[in-house]
């Protein structure tokens, strides 16, 4: 092609993209520039009607169950599958690989099976000086953005990592809740949820850093943190071509992890409560929905009915809060509903920023009322306060108090 043709040729490129959409067959639909303030922008008005059309066909609150025994049933049914994992039980086979005597109370280090080919490391904390079998607590860590440690966002050292010292000070008010609880007199267990702490992702480019956090710095903990933060939905994408979804591994962990505790002898297994704040709330919510050995349950800083969240709640939330079809059939407390009559204390944090206002007031009354059906009133408790996103001493205090009449007899 010569000089003049490639010049004329871009020329008739050039009036051909500045042109009116001429070359449209019509023009486009007609359509209100509106500002939704949602996070999925232009597309929130069709994501809201989609959702008002459907029902949450499992609800207690329906006429669907004549029974508290058949909606549970039928629910936890709804529950596992849209979890979508189940690879088995298996026996814990557990080995414990530290074990310190602190004085009040023994750590133990461990790891123990939750499927055929997991192994899970945990903290296992047991007060000295046990006269029997013991109230026992399942402590469920958060996320905040933090993958580089799991576990030991609810556990003192002693020596902390400098990051986890923050950690401690801005989401549990400087006091991590399972040594707390230990000093209470619980046996209490924590594990790493996947993929945090010693489950955390590490890419090629960052093996440099080795595995030993202790041996990390701060920044160092910044930058991999970072790294595990943006490969969260290539973690979404590549469970779903394996066929299972997070927050199934997530929810049969820790239901697993009550296979292990009621394997101790230390252990009261009619006395096993669970506790958690944020993810860990959010962990707590399932494991108390759908594990009938979990005699009081706590869940702190997560929850909502899902409808108002839709608007301007998506990108302030992991994946990991996120089951595909749960919501068809409930919402979340109808979840943790399905434990009814068993105790459930909620605490909510009312100045929270990851949640809608009315939409942490319409679980409570979806919950009140739940229990009120079953005949059970008086084990839901709901208590707001006035704190940011965090599990403040204050709301320990109220959550391990509470812990304390369902699950230590008169006196103890």
């Amino acid at each position: 092609m010569g000089e003049q043709e490639q010049i004329g040729r871009r020329r008739a490129l050039h009036r051909l993209a500045t042109a009116p959409a001429a070359w449209l067959a019509a023009p486009d639909e007609p359509r209100r520039s509106e500002a939704s303030g949602s996070d999925s922008g232009s597309l929130f008005r069709a994501i809201e009607q989609i959702a008002g059309q459907q029902e949450y066909t499992h609800s207690f609150l329906g006429n669907r169950f004549r029974s508290v025994e058949e909606y549970r049933r039928a629910g936890r049914d709804a529950v596992f599958q849209a979890l979508g994992y189940n690879p088995g039980a298996v026996q814990p086979r557990p080995e414990v690989v530290d074990r310190q005597d602190l004085g009040e109370f023994v750590r133990e280090k461990l790891v123990f099976s939750t499927a055929p080919d997991c192994r899970v490391p945990a903290y296992l904390h047991i007060p000295k000086g046990l006269k029997g079998p013991a109230p026992a607590i399942v402590d469920l860590h958060s996320h905040g953005g933090m993958f580089i440690f799991g576990k030991e966002k609810v556990v003192d050292l002693g020596r902390n990592h400098p990051a986890m010292v923050e950690y401690h000070k801005q989401n549990y008010g400087g006091r991590p809740t399972s040594t707390a609880l230990v000093r209470r007199g619980y046996v209490v267990i924590t594990i790493d949820a996947f993929p945090f702490g010693e489950r955390r992702l590490m890419m090629d480019e960052d093996l440099k850093y080795g595995w030993d956090r202790a041996q990390y710095s701060v920044e160092t903990v910044e930058r991999l943190n970072k790294v595990c933060r943006a490969k969260e939905s290539t973690l979404v994408k590549s469970l779903t071509y394996a066929g299972v979804t997070w927050p199934g591994i997530v929810a049969w962990d820790d239901i697993r992890t009550v296979d292990y505790l009621v394997s101790r002898p230390e252990v009261d297994a009619r006395r096993i409560g669970c506790v958690g704040v944020s993810l860990g709330g959010y962990r707590s919510l399932f494991l108390a929905g759908l594990d009938d050995r979990i005699a009081a349950g706590c869940v702190v800083g997560f929850m909502s009915t899902v409808r108002p969240m839709i608007q301007r709640h998506m990108d302030t939330h992991s994946f990991v809060h996120f089951v595909p079809a749960l919501h068809r059939y409930l919402d979340f407390p109808d979840v943790v509903g399905l434990r009814v009559p068993r105790p459930l204390l909620v605490q909510q944090c009312s100045r929270d920023a990851l949640f809608p206002p009315e939409g942490m007031r319409q679980a409570v009354e979806k919950l009140e009322a739940i229990y009120a059906k079953a005949g059970a009133a008086d084990r839901f408790t709901a208590r707001f306060y006035p704190t940011p996103h965090q599990f403040g001493i204050a709301m320990q205090e109220d959550a391990f108090a509470w812990l304390d009449r369902h699950l230590k007899p008169a006196g103890q």
